[in-house]
């Protein structure tokens, strides 16, 4: 069985096929990162998790990897993060609506 290697090929038909699949099931790739347990959302963090799979058991293993985060938004998983990312979202418009409220207070016409 020969091997296949890493190429810019595969890593560009990655790229579409992920972003393919978030934008079929609804998905971020912040989301998708969250439910590879990746530090950063960053595509660049993301293509190199999915190499070092790809180097230790080749497409089958990236296939298998991405099947195991369908499985788990599928049945449910993956609810957190969508929750943490609401919570933030309404965190930041909090601060906005003080930061608006402090600015009406100002008196700009001295």
């Amino acid at each position: 069985m020969s091997k296949e290697r890493w190429s810019k090929d595969i890593e560009k038909d990655l790229v579409l096929l992920i972003k393919d699949w978030l934008k079929h099931t609804g998905r971020t790739q912040s989301e998708l990162c969250q439910s590879l347990h990746l530090p950063s959302a960053r595509m660049q963090t993301l293509i190199e998790s999915l190499k070092k799979d790809f180097s230790s058991g080749g497409i089958p293993k990236i296939a298998n990897r991405l099947c195991e985060v369908e499985k788990l938004w599928t049945n449910g998983g993956g609810e957190k993060s969508k929750k943490i990312f609401d919570l933030n979202s309404s965190g930041q418009l909090d601060l906005l609506d003080e930061i608006c409220e402090d600015l009406s207070k100002i008196n700009f016409d001295k």
